[in-house]
């Protein structure tokens, strides 16, 4: 058998209606039971991988307890991930429907809010549980379907607020939280040892849609590389979004090419596309980025540095008011971009947000020690896996007379 699974035709007559030239299954036996508690449902091609690859380690402890599939749709995404879980490729919508049919699993997880989703969400004999990819002020991190999901896995106080916010006739009781387990990982260092003081540049890409564009490549990107290298004694690493690099919108992609030219030829400054962003975390002592997951990341693990956030539209009270993390740092917008030199050097010799930031770092997390999402998180995944063997064992079927 290849990669993709037996080559030969399959009999059910509805896949070749669904999908008659499409890749065949992989990872199982169509047909055979899948053997797993919790099925991670992934239906995204690899450029969104990267939501899914963060909750990994976190999924590899989970599969101590309850054992875990990845189900996969897109044959490029089964290709390229790499991890010790048993993964499957279940293409065509009737592949997925055999598969949940003749296995039996618990738990539903869905990373993100992929349209996708709802192709897994019409099996009943589950219970589905949304944890999303991280903790953000992004709009996207609420969207209506959370209302499809049996439970919604947060973080803390901030996110129910946000979807109190954005949502109507949503109930709250769906609503789990749990901290963010992947923060209680503690990756090896990736950057090499310095003398100098270690400025962050870590900005996120321009969304799917202009209501989800929060990135400031284009907007201050090269003018705050340039700023910081002004100051003395700093080294500047570069951390961009992974969809940063790969974007198709011109002015992106230039400002990202410069801001590389730019660090490639100083001496010492650090380009780090690759590799998980917590593992840059410890040799930094400032961090710039936008309103992302990575500055609420930043701000759990490395609560006692001070941060900047870019605001693209200039918009003060809009910021304040839509990313509570923004109130404990410095703001870079048209406004205040001139002095960023003068502001970074300033900060990173007094941080006057210090106090502050811890009360927003509660805000977002709780009062969550380090491994107690983890521990969270299991014992919520281990209660809906209790919850839906009660209510099958609780289900009789009346056959009217």
């Amino acid at each position: 058998m290849g990669l993709f699974g037996n080559r030969k035709k399959p009999r059910d007559a509805r896949r070749l209606l669904d999908a008659p030239n499409g890749p065949t299954p992989a990872g199982y036996e169509p047909g055979t039971p899948v053997p797993g508690t919790v099925a991670v449902y992934f239906a995204d091609d690899p450029r969104k991988l990267y939501q899914l690859k963060q909750w990994l380690p976190v999924l590899e402890r989970l599969d101590e307890e309850h054992p875990v599939t990845i189900i996969t749709r897109s044959r490029r995404t089964y290709a390229e991930l790499e991890t010790p879980l048993r993964k499957v490729l279940a293409p065509a919508f009737p592949d997925l429907v055999q598969l949940y049919e003749s296995s039996d699993f618990k738990v539903a997880v869905y990373v993100n809010n992929s349209v996708h989703n709802f192709h897994s969400l019409m099996q009943r004999r589950m219970l589905h549980v949304h944890v999303n990819h991280g903790e953000s002020d992004k709009v996207c991190m609420v969207s209506n379907q959370v209302k499809a999901y049996d439970r919604v896995f947060i973080a803390g106080e901030a996110a129910r607020r946000r979807h109190r916010a954005a949502l109507m006739e949503f109930d709250e009781t769906k609503l789990v939280a749990v901290g963010r387990p992947q923060l209680d990982l503690r990756p090896a260092p990736v950057l090499p040892a310095s003398t100098q003081r270690t400025v962050l540049y870590a900005p996120t890409w321009e969304g799917e849609n202009a209501s989800n564009n929060y990135t400031s490549v284009d907007v201050h990107g090269v003018a705050i590389v340039e700023k910081v290298l002004a100051v003395p004694d700093v080294r500047l690493v570069y951390k961009p979004h992974p969809r940063v690099a790969v974007s198709p919108l011109p002015e992106i992609a230039a400002a990202h090419r410069e801001i590389v030219r730019r660090l490639s030829r100083g001496d010492g400054h650090v380009v780090q596309e690759q590799g998980d962003i917590l593992a840059v975390f410890p040799g930094c002592d400032l961090m710039i980025t936008d309103v992302s997951s990575v500055g609420l990341d930043f701000l759990y693990t490395r609560q006692d540095q001070p941060m900047f956030v870019a605001d693209r539209y200039d918009d003060r009270e809009r910021l304040h008011t839509d990313a509570p993390i923004s109130r404990c740092a410095d703001v870079i917008d048209s406004a205040t971009i001139g002095m960023l030199a003068e502001t970074v050097a300033a900060r990173l010799d007094d941080d006057e947000y210090r106090d502050a930031r811890a009360a927003v770092r509660t805000l977002y997390f709780g009062d969550l020690a380090p491994g107690e999402s983890t521990t969270r998180f299991l014992a919520a995944i281990d209660d809906a896996v209790r919850t839906r063997d009660a209510h099958l064992s609780n289900t009789t079927v009346e056959v009217p007379v």
